[in-house]
Formats: structure tokens, sequence, C-alpha cells
């Protein structure tokens, strides 16, 4: 017997299937090189590990507009009285004795009432600060939550739990949740985007951690997008180069991925395959979605920008351009709100940056019939103390995290309503107490899945964004 032959004989059975495909591959590349046929790599047909969904979705998609810094409750969404009157006295020790503080702890604690009016708002009547004008116009709309915790008392292990269930690094955001579990409705842009803003005191610096995958393929980690310039990088062709010969470089990679991807069966080079062809359609539909010549005057003015200039105004009109064309999650950051001194100067500065394109996109959505099925949700990562801190430039307020506000709206939630309340100083949540996952379980019930259902294994171990936690808080649902 020859040795062709009796090599052939001894070969493993995955030996000759990972030969005959290498050859299929190879005659594949070949023809595809040979005939300059485009369409090597098809487009990324993820439609989600729960299709159908566990229930039935109220929401389509998600606009997470997210405060980093920590705003404020007692100046934005809950009014405390007996704070006021307690003004400059100290703190009572039976709400402090024992507790976590971050930077005011082994101090003196002196009250300080908010520093802004509050007044109720529309038919609700909902009770909101002054230095929130715009917002307060969309009290009908909006479902504020006041009764917010987390056990996270500085920034970034408070960014990583809101936005990934626990302050351990390297878990999948819930961005990246949600497009594991329902895919895109866009084959032309990412699932899952980032745009970020700043203005106000000290912007936090923010980790990518904070939008990653984690243990999920990468294909799911959110995509950072830029507000001036290109929004992404690399996005333009080189000079010299057309549509045509990009598009046949782009076929011989990906043809080159897929023979080494049916060798291997790598979750990471079928992603790499994916990302080219995305990134591919982008360089088309990238410059369409940031170019808004096509949005009228009157819009312009009422999210208060005139184009690409950085703004959290720019943002959010992105945001709802890109809800228009099926990207399932878009979480908007705007960076300023640790107001540790000089609170009601900063809050004014933070407030003129968001509260109008806030309130915009609410009734632009509203407006196009949109925010039935839209999500949003405007809050940080923690409140502020009742306790006054610091005296340079004006007092502050220190991190606090056992109440706080966000508000949610569309999508199902029930407009026009506050959920919960704190003490009388605004110090512990203490009716209808909501966790973080408790808020993570609550939105991925709105687009139709089951948080306890939703898990990916990884080391032994099936993980989910709530992890052993978190309830449904059915009473803000419609």
């Amino acid at each position: 017997m020859d040795p062709i032959n009796k090599y052939l004989l001894q070969q493993t059975r995955r030996q000759f299937l990972g030969n005959s495909a290498r050859g299929i591959g190879s005659m594949a590349l070949a023809s595809l090189l040979g005939t300059g046929q485009a369409n090597a790599a098809a487009p990324d047909t993820w439609k989600g590990i729960t299709n159908p969904t566990h229930g039935l979705p109220k929401a389509k998609r998600v606009i997470y507009l997210y405060m980093a810094g920590g705003p404020s409750h007692l100046e934005t969404f809950d009014y405390k009285p007996e704070l006021a009157r307690l003004d400059g006295k100290p703190m009572p020790t039976s709400f402090t004795q024992g507790e976590q503080l971050a930077q005011l702890q082994g101090q003196a604690l002196t009250c300080m009432g908010s520093q802004f009016e509050f007044g109720r708002h529309g038919q609700s009547g909902q009770e909101i600060a002054s230095v929130l004008p715009h917002t307060a116009s969309i009290a009908d709309d909006i479902c504020i939550i006041r009764s917010m915790r987390t056990d996270q008392i500085n920034h970034d292990p408070a960014h990583t739990l809101m936005n990934t269930g626990t302050a351990i690094s390297g878990r999948p955001s819930m961005g990246s949740w949600l497009l594991y579990g329902l895919g895109s409705e866009c084959e032309n842009l990412p699932g899952f985007v980032v745009l970020t803003s700043k203005g106000g005191r000290n912007p936090q610096p923010l980790a990518s951690r904070q939008w990653h995958s984690g243990f999920l393929p990468s294909k799911f980690q959110g995509v950072p997008f830029q507000s001036i310039g290109d929004p992404v990088h690399y996005v333009s062709r080189p000079p010299g180069i057309d549509s045509a010969q990009q598009r046949k470089l782009v076929d011989a990679v990906q043809a080159l991925n897929g023979i080494h991807n049916e060798t291997v069966e790598e979750a990471e080079i079928a992603t790499r395959i994916s990302q080219y062809e995305m990134a591919f359609r982008m360089q088309t539909s990238v410059p369409d979605l940031v170019d808004i010549s096509d949005e009228p005057k009157h819009i312009l003015d009422m999210y208060g920008t005139e184009g690409a200039d950085g703004s959290f105004a720019f943002n959010c009109l992105l945001a709802r351009r890109m809800a228009e064309r099926g990207t399932r999650f878009i979480q908007l950051y705007h960076r300023g709100w640790d107001h540790h001194n000089d609170l009601k100067s900063f809050m004014e500065t933070c407030s003129r940056h968001v509260d109008q394109a806030t309130a915009a996109l609410v009734t632009d959505l509203k407006q196009r019939g949109m925010l039935e099925d839209t999500l949003i949700v405007w809050g940080g990562e923690f409140g502020r103390t009742p306790m006054i801190q610091g005296n340079k430039g004006g007092p502050g307020r220190d991190h606090h995290v056992n109440g706080f506000s966000i508000w949610m709206a569309g999508g199902g939630i029930k407009p026009g309503m506050t959920y919960g309340a704190t003490d009388d100083l605004g110090y512990n949540a203490v009716e209808n107490v909501v966790t973080v996952h408790d808020f993570h379980a609550t939105m991925l019930h709105q687009l139709g899945i089951d948080h306890k259902k939703l898990t990916f294994r990884f080391q032994g171990r099936d993980f989910r964004l709530t992890d052993v936690h978190g309830n449904v808080v059915k009473d803000i649902l419609v």
C-alpha cells in the first residue's frame, strides 16, 4: 500500500472532516478571488436566544440616559420639607449611626435642605424641582421611582453594579444581555451603541467594562460612537479606495476567516466575521445616521442642538434616529454629576446640558408613536447625602446608597406616577424599595424576557444579569 493511501486510512474522523472543510473552503476562496463576487460574508442573522420571547414584550428597545456621578435626589425628585426645617442643624444620629459613608465618615454631620424649590406638575401633580423645568413639562409621561437602593458607595463599582448587576468586573453589561437575548432589528448599525457627553463638576472616568460583553461573545458588546468628527474610528475609507475595491478585500478576509472557523469553531472568529461585515455596512449607514440635514428646524430647536457638537442634546437626537433604525440598546452617558461642593451651581450646569433634550426625546418619540414601545430610563449610579459636605465655592453632598431616585417612561411603564418613598430626611428608602436587581428584572420583563431564564453557562455555572436576586416591580407596569 502506498504511503498516501496508508495515511488516509489512518486518519481519524475529526481529521478527515477538518481536511474536507479546509478543501471546500479553499475552493470557495479561490472562486471568490477569481470572480470578484461580493457577498462572501452573509449578514449577521443573530435573532436572539429568547426567540420567541418568554412573555409578551411591551418594549422593543431601551434608551438609557445615564447621569454619571450620582445626581442628588434631594435636588430633583424627592422633596423633603423636614430636611428643610433641619437645615444647618446636626443630622440625627438615629439615621447615620453605624452607616457606611464615603467621604463624610467620622465627621460632624449637618443637615442641608434642598437648594431648589419644588412644585407639582401636570395632571398627576408629581413633585419636581425647579432646576428641571423641561422635565416638569413631561411629568404625566414619566414614572418616578424614589426608593432605589444600591450597595456600592464609590463610583466605579457602583457604575459596574448598575450596568452589569454585580460589582465584580468582567461580567456582561445589561445592553449585552439584551442583545444576546433579543438580537437586533438593524443590519446596518450595531445593536448596542454608547454615546458620551460631559459638563458639570469633575466628569467621572468611564471604563469600557460598563458596556462590555464580559464572557458573552464580543459581538454583543456596546460600540462607542463619537458625536464630534467621525462617529466611529476608521469608518471612512482610505484615500483612493472605492466601495467595490473594499468589498473585494472584505470578501477575501471573510473567506479566510471562514476557512479557519470551519476548522476550530471558535466563537470569536465568528464574531470577527460578522463584525467585518457590519463595519463595511456601517460605512454607508453611519454617515446617513449623523447627517441631520433632513431634520426640520423646529426639531433641532426642540432638542437644543444644531449638529455634531458633542452635546447631550445631539446625542439624544442621534438616539431617536438609532431607535428608528432598530438599534436595540442605546446608552447616553452625561458625565458631571459628582457634586461634592458647589452643588447648586453645578446642578444648574448639568441641568442646562440635559433637561431640555431629555424632555424633547420623550416628546419626540411620543409624537412619532414610538414611546409606547421604547423604554426610557433616566438616572445615575446612586444619590447624595442629606448632610452637607464641603464649602469650597458652596456646599455639596457626598455619595449616598440607601435611597435615591430614577425615572422610567414608555415601554409599558405607568405614566404620571411616583413609586416608593424615602424617610423624612431622604436617607433610607422605606416604602416599596427597589434594588438594582429589581430594576434589571423589570427592564427585561418589559422586553419580554424572564430574568431567571436568560442565562449563559460559564465556568460550570449558569449566570444571569440579576444573579440570584431580583423581582419585577409589577406596580409600575401598565
